[in-house]
């Protein structure tokens, strides 16, 4: 059967930025940034993407285009005889499915926040309500589950639609949505009162942190985080390199992939550190910064039930973006392994 291909060269951009884009940029790295320095840590994040993550992005995709094969496939299509290199496809598809036990239960928080945002369920709450609402959504499995399952069942209703008519169209709508709220978002926290302190802590370094938090431990977080963001180490990405013509320089899709991706984590800074400062909130919350610390910035802002909804549903759409993005991974590798169908994957991987 012949190969898929991308209709566009932006939807291969957007859907390949968009794994890469999610709740590693936009949840994780604002918390590691404040718990690890502010602006020295952006520095050595930066310096990781560019001399780690961007030759390991590359690398994955001319696996997947070599092989023309997904990651359970690629390494057994390229391998000499009597190498074992096929072993690690499994490893990468089993690592798939754990990433998404993790991505699918995160992304199903940030929708039930945007709802509950949007219906009004913050407006007058106290900071002890706002904790309060965080912790007990943790302490309802059957909430939570049942935020997961339609997370999924959206997500593998996107890729049971095929590449080009599912995945790539509406990957890339979500997409240029998400760009678009970030931009009006950090606009907005930028212009705050006080967000200047903010924006220092941010993007200007400071290295006597660095001795307080210890150089080692920002390296090691920096390395982390790098990897985290673009998906890199366990073939997610090999998947686009499949679909892509041999008339494209992978190196210059990676360049715009990571360029793509470091945007989307600055702006997320940009959003949300000039509001911590413009009200008071220590920006090193950890995971729940987003959860405890942003709602209770966003009851004490004009409007604060607007922007509030505007974030959540950015959120919601940066975890979908990798969730498709994932799932497209694990339905091709299905396909290449026993031949089935995309709508047969798709029902089986749902369940």
């Amino acid at each position: 059967m012949e190969r898929e291909k991308f209709k566009s060269r932006l939807g291969f951009i957007l859907i390949s930025a968009g794994c890469a884009i999610g709740i590693g940029n936009v949840w994780r790295f604002p918390y590691v940034v404040g718990n690890n320095g502010g602006g020295c840590f952006v520095l050595f994040y930066i310096l990781f993407l560019v001399i780690l993550g961007l030759p390991i992005l590359t690398m994955e995709f001319s696996v997947g285009r070599a092989s023309q094969q997904s990651i359970s496939r690629s390494f057994k299509a390229l391998e000499k005889k009597g190498q074992y290199w096929h072993f690690h496809g499994y490893v990468g598809m089993a690592g798939n499915y754990i990433l998404m036990m993790f991505y699918t239960t995160v992304a199903g928080w940030m929708l039930r926040y945007f709802f509950d945002m949007a219906k009004g369920d913050f407006t007058n709450a106290t900071t002890a309500d706002v904790q309060a609402h965080f912790s007990d959504m943790l302490n309802v499995p059957s909430e939570m589950i049942f935020w997961t399952v339609i997370v999924i069942i959206l997500g593998f209703l996107v890729c049971s639609l095929g590449l080009q008519n599912g995945v790539e169209k509406i990957s890339k709508t979500m997409m240029i949505a998400l760009l678009i709220i970030m931009v009006v978002l950090a606009i907005n926290s930028i212009f705050l009162d006080g967000s200047d302190k903010g924006l220092y802590f941010y993007l200007v370094p400071d290295f006597n942190r660095i001795k307080e938090i210890g150089l080692v431990n920002v390296i090691v977080a920096a390395m982390n985080q790098a990897f985290f963001t673009l998906s890199i180490g366990m073939g997610s990405m090999a998947i686009f390199g499949s679909y892509l013509g041999k008339d494209r320089s992978l190196l210059g899709e990676s360049i715009n992939i990571v360029a793509l991706d470091t945007f989307v984590a600055i702006v997320s800074g940009l959003i949300i550190f000039p509001s911590c400062f413009a009200f008071g909130v220590n920006p090193d919350q950890g995971p729940s910064l987003i959860f405890v610390t942003l709602p209770n910035i966003f009851i004490q802002m004009p409007g604060g039930r607007i922007w509030g909804s505007c974030f959540f549903i950015f959120m919601a759409f940066a975890a979908f973006s990798t969730v498709i993005a994932v799932f497209e991974n694990i339905m091709s590798s299905c396909m290449d392994l026993w031949g089935w169908s995309r709508k047969k994957t798709a029902i089986v991987n749902t369940i």
